[in-house]
């Protein structure tokens, strides 16, 4: 039998169905359950997207973790995250060499998971906004404190502004990459933030379309199975 925690105000469903499945594995078990168990009770494929939620639960004091063992985690208090955001995980985005991707839109991708993010998180002028989000694969923004595995939740854009970190879709190529965007005298520059990566330059004759602004990075914590 589902072992229930009482409910925070404004606790997101997703963070209350892990609450309740550690509460119920840790009565039946006599311990709490792994990452990967969590994912798969609550239908979440990506342990970077549970370790998320965990990371959200521990700092409202809702959980402690110890990271040094497996399955280092309790429930503890009952402090509410407040009001909830869920954005759709759209798809993949390369933070490195552009890779091609199937399709020249990112809203073809299957919505097939979604994050939820506290709102007092967000910028308080994003909130409310069409948000989306792409998971990141590549390190070519690392100096951004963006790894492999991350999460950027973006806004919908399609013009920026220089040193603005943005999802670029190269025409051209049928590639994505997300990039540092510089507007120059005979084109724009795609800055990484890795000097072992180089820039990519785009003229003004070639088509460069910039689909979103990234204004929040959800990291990667150390996964434990």
């Amino acid at each position: 039998m589902m072992m229930m925690v009482r409910k925070s105000k404004g606790l997101g469903e997703r963070h209350q169905k892990i609450l309740d499945f550690i509460a119920s594995y840790q009565r039946e078990h006599k311990h709490p359950p792994s990452i990967r168990e969590i994912g798969e009770y609550c239908d979440i494929s990506s342990t970077s997207v549970v370790n998320y939620y965990l990371d959200q639960l521990e700092k409202a004091g809702l959980l402690e973790r110890d990271r040094k063992i497996s399955r280092g985690m309790r429930l503890v208090g009952n402090t509410p995250l407040g009001d909830m955001l869920r954005v759709p995980v759209l798809g993949v985005i390369q933070a490195g060499e552009p890779i091609p991707v199937p399709a020249s839109d990112f809203s073809l991708f299957d919505a097939d998971e979604s994050v939820e993010v506290a709102t007092s998180l967000m910028p308080a002028k994003e909130k409310g906004k069409d948000l989306f989000a792409l998971q990141v694969q590549g390190d070519s923004m690392i100096d951004a404190m963006i790894n492999d595995g991350d999460i950027v939740i973006l806004k919908p854009a399609q013009d920026a502004r220089n040193g603005d970190m943005v999802a670029v879709w190269l025409n051209d190529k049928n590639e994505t990459t997300l990039k540092y965007y510089f507007k120059e005298k005979d084109g724009y520059r795609l800055q990484p933030a890795n000097p072992q990566f180089k820039p990519i330059m785009i003229k003004k004759t070639e088509p460069l379309e910039i689909k979103g602004k990234v204004v929040m990075v959800i990291r990667k914590v150390d996964r434990y199975n």
